[in-house]
């Protein structure tokens, strides 16, 4: 969860945890099914699976044609035959493989996760940010050496189909390895005996092939880095078209590199967020983690191909201005919480003014925390608004991210309000009276 806490250890979501009862011993164990269920429960594990996918391909479609609008009807889909390209598949596989391969390679430190609930701590590699570096050298040489990076563009759809696929395949091996771990490794509130919700949700906490995590390495690697290559092959493709990349493009380009080399660089926080710590490995971090990101939170420079906008040196300025003072925001208060839940008495964070919690725990009330609840999330929309400004206001579609992502932290913010709620009780009611705006000073 995204809780102000001094988190050393997982915080468990109390609102998901099931009731134990007692057994013949008076002892109390936990029962082999959890019920509490979230994102509209089997009505949403059964249409989100089905509903997202086609929402990429129709996005990816629409950016390339003249209208470029979500309202046209017919909606613009592809034919089977678009669909389809083995060079896409081939090129999938074998960029999956390269990073599986970086992520094993005795680079950079190794460090643990937060404690488990069995006691033990998992050890993970912090070298995302040496396959970011490495992965640039790559295409650097490739470039060098004539590879139509260009191409990207037309294969953006079959390279999407193949990345959809591959997530149905993937989410149903971990759903089906899932029944072969102990009890303990399971996520809370993915074991709920529904099949179909608990694929969608994730049964197993952190799925591993030996010492290789399948959750923490699709968190940050293929598809992360991926949407970074897809902003440059727009940017080669614009380069083919119009003989240099618009200013536009390379400033599309340039905000979502720093944004993405910043979650590598820190890569090492991921590990108290609420994805590896309470969330179960599905197909709805799957899906996320390997066809969203890379194919959705890039389509700016995918319109940009097909729909070059001017811009001024006074609005090129504005907009850095903007992104900038998003990512302030968003580096300074992540990384102020980041330090405070690893070590509270850091004196960056030790003159802080926190509250007291029954579990022990404080929450932070002053600082960045003291401002709104989530100032993290107050940064990530600013930024996501300046990604978009430089595609003009002539079409909605490159605001399509903005728009998506203001309801998805407002929908976790919601999340995460439920279950401090839940666990801190009088404190959270408190720290709430302290700091009455969620996201937006002032606003909400």
């Amino acid at each position: 969860m995204d809780a102000l806490e001094n988190n050393t250890v997982p915080s468990t979501p109390l609102n998901r945890r099931p009731i134990m009862k007692p057994n013949s011993q008076g002892l109390k164990q936990r029962p082999s099914h959890d019920t509490e269920r979230e994102f509209g429960g089997t009505l949403g594990a059964l249409c989100i699976p089905i509903l997202l996918p086609l929402t990429v391909m129709f996005l990816i479609c629409v950016s390339r044609s003249p209208e470029a609008s979500l309202l046209q009807w017919p909606p613009a889909l592809p034919s089977t035959d678009q669909l389809w390209n083995p060079l896409a598949l081939v090129l999938l596989l074998g960029w999956i493989s390269l990073h599986a391969l970086l992520y094993v390679l005795p680079l950079g430190k190794v460090s643990e996760g937060l404690v488990l609930r069995n006691g033990t701590r998992l050890k993970y590699p912090i070298n995302g940010f040496h396959s970011l570096c490495i992965s640039g050298v790559l295409l650097m040489l490739l470039l060098g050496l004539g590879a139509p990076l260009g191409s990207l563009f037309e294969l953006l759809l079959p390279l999407a189909a193949c990345a959809i696929a591959g997530s149905y395949l993937f989410s149903l091996y971990l759903y089906i390895r899932s029944f072969w771990v102990p009890s303990h490794a399971l996520a809370l509130g993915g074991n709920t005996g529904n099949p179909l919700y608990d694929f969608f949700i994730g049964r197993e906490l952190n799925p591993r092939i030996g010492n290789f995590d399948l959750k923490y390495f699709c968190e940050l690697r293929p598809g992360l880095i991926g949407w970074v290559v897809i902003n440059l092959g727009m940017l080669m493709k614009e380069v083919e078209l119009r003989g240099s990349p618009s200013l536009a493009m390379i400033l599309v380009n340039s905000f979502q590199l720093l944004y993405v080399a910043d979650a590598l660089w820190n890569e090492e926080a991921v590990l108290t967020t609420m994805d590896i710590v309470h969330d179960g490995f599905g197909f709805m971090l799957v899906f996320g983690d390997l066809a969203w990101v890379p194919f959705t939170y890039g389509m700016q420079a995918a319109f940009l191909v097909v729909h070059p906008q001017a811009l001024s040196s006074l609005g090129a300025a504005a907009i850095i201005a903007l992104n900038g003072i998003g990512y302030y925001v968003f580096r300074k208060s992540n990384s102020q919480k980041n330090q405070f839940r690893r070590d509270p008495t850091h004196p960056s964070v030790a003159r802080l003014e926190t509250i007291a919690t029954a579990t022990g725990k404080r929450l932070l009330v002053s600082g960045w925390w003291g401002l709104v609840r989530h100032p993290n999330y107050l940064g990530d929309l600013l930024m996501a608004l300046a990604w978009s400004l430089p595609c003009g206001f002539s079409h909605l579609l490159p605001y399509f991210y903005v728009i998506y992502f203001a309801v998805l932290l407002i929908h976790r913010e919601d999340r995460d309000e439920r279950q401090c709620r839940a666990k801190y009780g009088l404190a959270w009611d408190t720290y709430c009276q302290r700091v009455p705006y969620r996201i937006f000073p002032y606003v909400y």
